[in-house]
């Protein structure tokens, strides 16, 4: 074989990884990092029970994010407020000096304190907005049930409750 052929050949490329997303236990286990940063940070309460809403609803929407659908918006949003969203707000919050995070306005009038109560009741509002769509598709699937259980075994009336006339 001469060096020709050999730059003559051609190699097929090597397949992109396709990144696969993260399993509940993954995002459950991001939630405890972020409470594992409140701690450590000496977090103030106004903070602490923002994240804990958040993740309740968080933990509260994963096992119905199959309803919704995996690939959805929705399940993306879940997913992504608790490995990433979520860490990083908080996690800019902690880098800061207490004193200073707490006192200085950064943005306006706004301290960074505050800037971070707003964004995390963003993020709790939508992830209570996710679950509420979640159960709703499962309140309209048991309504679609009742229809067709009513069409096929039900009277105009009601349901016909008889088991046979006697004779």
């Amino acid at each position: 074989m001469g060096i020709g052929s050999w730059f003559r050949r051609r190699r097929e490329p090597e397949p992109t990884p396709v990144a696969q997303p993260p399993t509940e236990q993954e995002v459950l286990a991001a939630l405890n990092r972020v409470n594992a940063q409140l701690r450590e940070g000496n977090a103030p309460p106004v903070v602490i029970s923002r994240v804990v809403r958040i993740a309740r609803t968080i933990n509260d929407a994963l096992p119905r994010l199959r309803h919704l659908g995996l690939g959805s918006p929705e399940a993306y949003s879940v997913v992504a407020t608790a490995t990433s969203y979520l860490p990083e707000a908080v996690g800019g919050y902690l880098r800061l000096p207490r004193d200073w995070a707490d006192t200085r306005p950064i943005d306006g009038y706004k301290t960074a304190l505050m800037v971070l109560v707003d964004q995390l009741e963003l993020l709790g509002s939508t992830m209570d907005k996710i679950l509420d769509a979640a159960n709703r598709a499962d309140a309209q699937a048991l309504l679609a049930h009742g229809m067709f259980l009513q069409a096929k075994f039900g009277t105009p009336n009601g349901p016909d409750l008889t088991l046979g006339s006697p004779s």
